[in-house]
């Protein structure tokens, strides 16, 4: 079974990775600014430029994701 939402939310990436190692966790640890959605976060730091009308629907910005946000792969609790 694949998770599809998030499992956790954590303050720091080092209780982030106590989680993932006690359950032997694979997946994706990524980090999410606050107070702000990722598709404007994106926008204002430059990392995205809509260019098409469609990238201002809400069936596009609910789905939005960014490789530029910091994240880390684990496989089996362990960093990959």
């Amino acid at each position: 079974m694949k998770g599809r939402f998030s499992s956790g939310v954590f303050s720091s990436r080092q209780s982030a990775e106590q989680f993932i190692a006690k359950h032997s966790l694979t997946g994706i640890l990524t980090k999410y600014p606050l107070d702000m959605g990722v598709y404007d976060w994106a926008l204002q730091s430059g990392y995205f430029v809509a260019t098409k009308p469609q990238h201002s629907t809400s069936e596009f910005i609910q789905a939005f994701t960014t490789a530029s946000q910091e994240h880390y792969h684990y496989e089996s609790g362990k960093l990959d």
